[in-house]
């Protein structure tokens, strides 16, 4: 999956490059300051287009919560911090609860804890 053709003239056309993130993604504003808003920022994907690609430094930057991108004001890692990892569901490395349809083995047995909801 590439970009669109549209997305790709309207970046050519309008589009100023800011940066790039570990994984190739580039990232874009508007050449010129528009009158009356704010200057639209996206993405081109290196790849599958899918949001949980992009790390959460540029994420905000991305959704305005930030003004400086990650390149201009480097966001400083937590020891606590996972490494940004993509959206596994619907790939054969998604996590499936024993017992499930897609997973093997004994499935947990009820705790006897639940009582089902009874109109009176």
């Amino acid at each position: 999956m590439g970009t669109h053709i549209g997305t790709r003239i309207y970046t050519a056309l309008n589009g100023l490059q800011v940066g790039e993130d570990d994984q190739g993604n580039r990232y874009y504003v508007e050449r010129h300051e528009p009158q009356g808003r704010r200057r639209k920022r996206w993405v081109i994907y290196n790849g599958e287009r899918e949001a949980s690609r992009v790390p959460p430094e540029w994420h905000g930057w991305l959704h305005y919560m930030v003004d400086e991108t990650p390149d201009e004001a480097p966001v400083e890692r937590r020891p606590w911090q996972a490494e940004h990892r993509p959206n596994l569901t619907g790939t054969p490395e998604a996590w499936h609860p024993p017992g499930s349809e897609y997973e093997e083995g004994p499935r947990d047995a009820a705790t006897g804890d639940y009582e089902p909801w009874r109109p009176s």
